[in-house]
């Protein structure tokens, strides 16, 4: 079974988790509107609905970047990932 990977991401405004599928014009995507970090069970579920659930033993990973790449004035956004794998029946 492979791997693929999971974002989410946030510059202060809606988080959206997207699956990071090669090749395709669009990758899978949850949103959620602007509020605290979603929780690790709203993680979970969202990327379950997908078709998708992390690799066990994975653990997210979180870094911050610039809006605008190498200018530190700009607002800050954050960016997690962690490694997924399609559930067992695909998607939802």
């Amino acid at each position: 079974m492979s791997t693929l990977t999971a974002q989410m991401a946030s510059d202060g405004g809606p988080w959206r988790l997207y699956v990071v599928v090669y090749g395709e014009s669009e990758w899978p995507s949850v949103w959620w509107e602007p509020s605290a970090v979603p929780t690790g069970a709203q993680r979970r579920q969202a990327l379950a609905s997908l078709g998708y659930e992390v690799v066990p033993g994975a653990k997210w990973s979180w870094i911050e970047d610039s809006k605008e790449y190498g200018d530190d004035r700009t607002p800050v956004v954050l960016i997690a990932a962690v490694d997924v794998r399609e559930r067992d029946g695909g998607a939802a």
